[in-house]
């Protein structure tokens, strides 16, 4: 009998995936981790029995959170990550020759070390020396952090139930604004558009009580519930829909989903969820 591992979503809907054979399972202090080696999807991380990201499928979610931000915002030389402790989000980030400096700030050690050891295909460069990796939590830093201002700030968390609550807060986006340049932009990861609509408007409309632009977007994660993704990008001033030329050139080559036309697609939202959105 086949092994599988599966994500309950709100007790309406199931989704689940075929194991070859667990990996690792561990309960830190703030949630459950799992990482098993899947049939079609490679090695695959779960927190808390949700899927999180996989070997075959992340470049779709960490290309498409981390890169619009990225080509469109005025300057990145600093850089914050919340989350992320697959490392996913960081590699892209590295990437660009223009950033200086990349704070992540992952709540649970623990994660970061399960990965580095059973998500090296990732390739992160832990060591990079543009990178200060702190383990702690994403909302405390943000309330207290005194330091110079980042260019853009990113929130790769996972589902916001349990420590990643928070991290959908008005509260919460009003101290991203505080640490934003003037010129920079916030962006997050927002749920599925069709299984958690409800989540997806609601950050939306949390977004919108603190910035005067803020552009939901979608791209497709397998992986996922329903395998459509979205994200939101906020600012006060940016049109995330033009990238720049000459970031694009430092991604295209080399990026496996995202590109130009890639880009200014994603902002294109079905009418059903404008209307929702408002």
């Amino acid at each position: 009998m086949p092994s599988w591992y599966e994500e309950d979503q709100k007790s309406r809907t199931r989704f689940s995936l075929v194991a070859k054979q667990p990996l690792a399972s561990a309960q830190s202090p703030y949630q459950k981790i799992d990482l098993f080696e899947s049939e079609q999807f490679g090695v695959v991380l779960m927190l808390d029995g949700l899927f999180q990201t996989s070997e075959k499928d992340e470049h779709f979610y960490h290309e498409m959170l981390i890169h619009p931000a990225m080509t469109s915002a005025p300057s990145i030389k600093r850089v914050l990550v919340i989350g992320g402790g697959d490392g996913g989000s960081i590699r892209e980030v590295l990437r660009y020759k223009d950033v200086e400096h990349v704070t992540m700030c992952e709540i649970d050690g623990l994660v970061i070390d399960l990965c580095k050891q059973h998500l090296a295909s990732f390739n992160v460069p832990w060591t990079d020396k543009r990178l200060d990796l702190r383990v702690g939590d994403g909302i405390a830093f943000m309330k207290e952090h005194k330091g110079p201002l980042f260019d853009v700030i990113i929130v790769d968390g996972s589902d916001p139930v349990g420590p990643a609550e928070g991290l959908i807060a008005e509260s919460f986006y009003a101290a991203c604004k505080k640490c934003l340049s003037p010129e920079g932009a916030l962006v997050v990861q927002s749920e599925s558009p069709i299984v958690m609509r409800d989540d997806l408007v609601r950050i939306v409309n949390n977004m919108r009580t603190v910035f005067p632009r803020v552009a939901p977007y979608l791209g497709p994660v397998p992986i996922y519930p329903s395998g459509s993704w979205s994200y939101t990008l906020a600012s006060d001033k940016l049109d995330p829909r033009v990238p720049k030329p000459e970031r694009l050139a430092q991604i295209e080559p080399t990026a496996k989903y995202y590109n130009r036309d890639i880009h200014v697609a994603a902002f294109a939202l079905p009418s059903d969820l404008k209307r929702d959105l408002g």
